[in-house]
């Protein structure tokens, strides 16, 4: 059963991968600017949207990340950060997002002044008001926040350390973004080990921008629940064509030691296809690697990344996989259960997602067509 845009707009969303500083809004930047005196590339909102997609679309990582120059510019005050913290909440949840993980690394709001608990704390502030307005407008959104530590920088055991002192305010798990080629999880081991040792959930940014060792790093030295994006975990699979077979066929997938480590374990990717087409990890929708992932079993999860740069929605996303790479509803639907069961929160809470939100709505999407 294929499903169009529309319909999808109305399911319930899980989003684990979106950042708080790649999903601003054009008119909010353009506002923030003027506050602070940053020069931006144009003051009309929708030039700007535009602008911050075509730069985006760069085709390596290192020039995606320079759009983040203006984004992280005008977050340098607790106004601010709140602000763009609120309108994060509440666009995700016009999108149907009923669970969305914000990341944001702290570090890089502090120009003016703000501690990195302040930063926290204005982001909290700011997300638990979202929440408020949602639910006052009719929409139910559960966010929980990933505090992340650039690793090029030398500050992962502090951010580590700030991360597990907020975990009873609204902080779920750790992360590590920013360029990915040349800095692999074992330069930050000893943050890792902390967390570990505090039993606090990890995701990593890995198979981006670099291959297999940097995956490898994350689940190994890192101990990542998921793996933020993984895409390239695609390199660890050899398909084979027999001779008799028709031009077009895949093969057969013969996975390599750390692709069967991924797939055995379970270990959730946390895809994004218009972002990976950006950064030049996928080709196309069409050919993007979370299909071939999900039909070899591995845990697939579809996610926005940046809904600034990549001008998208998480209904836009499912509805390009649906149209261009031939997703079912069923498809959207095991996606969106594996994202809640990943979910940095506690079983029980997992389970009421699954049983009392996204089943009932998928069902009645389709009735007859869901397994309890």
């Amino acid at each position: 059963m294929t499903i169009d845009e529309s319909a999808i707009a109305g399911l319930p969303k899980v989003v684990l991968h979106d950042h708080l500083d790649g999903g601003l809004r054009p008119a909010t930047i353009v506002e923030l600017a003027a506050e602070v005196d940053h020069e931006l590339p144009t003051t009309d909102p929708a030039e700007l949207g535009t602008w911050f997609l075509t730069a985006a679309s760069s085709g390596t990582l290192e020039l995606y990340l320079e759009t983040f120059d203006h984004t992280v510019a005008v977050m340098q005050t607790e106004a601010a950060l709140h602000r763009v913290a609120l309108e994060s909440v509440l666009d995700l949840a016009a999108d149907g997002v009923v669970y969305a993980e914000q990341r944001y690394a702290p570090e890089q709001h502090l120009t003016r002044g703000l501690s990195l608990q302040q930063v926290v704390d204005a982001v909290q502030g700011g997300l638990a008001e979202g929440v408020s307005q949602a639910a006052e407008a009719g929409r139910t959104i559960r966010v929980g926040t990933l505090i992340t530590a650039m690793r090029h920088a030398d500050r992962a055991d502090e951010i580590a350390a700030l991360a597990l002192a907020n975990r009873e305010n609204g902080v779920v798990g750790f992360d590590i973004a920013g360029a990915e080629d040349g800095f692999l999880p074992s330069r930050h081991a000893s943050a890792f080990k902390t967390l570990a040792e505090a039993n606090f959930p990890v995701t990593i940014h890995a198979g981006e921008a670099a291959g297999l060792e940097s995956i490898a790093e994350a689940v190994h030295v890192g101990a990542a629940s998921r793996l933020g994006h993984g895409v390239r975990i695609i390199e660890d699979i050899e398909f084979v064509h027999a001779e008799d077979e028709e031009p077009g066929d895949q093969g057969t997938a013969r996975l390599g030691y750390l692709a069967h480590w991924i797939r055995d374990h379970q270990i959730p990717l946390e895809l994004c296809p218009s972002s990976n087409l950006q950064t030049g990890a996928a080709e196309s929708i069409a050919k993007h690697p979370i299909t071939v992932l999900r039909d070899l079993g591995f845990a697939v999860t579809v996610n926005t990344d940046n809904r600034l740069q990549s001008g998208t929605t998480l209904t836009r996303e499912m509805s390009l996989l649906v149209t261009e790479a031939g997703w079912s509803l069923a498809d959207l639907r095991d996606a969106t259960i594996t994202a809640a069961w990943n979910a940095f929160i506690h079983h029980d809470d997992r389970e009421a997602l699954v049983e009392d939100v996204i089943l009932p709505a998928f069902i009645e999407a389709a009735p007859g067509r869901h397994r309890a």
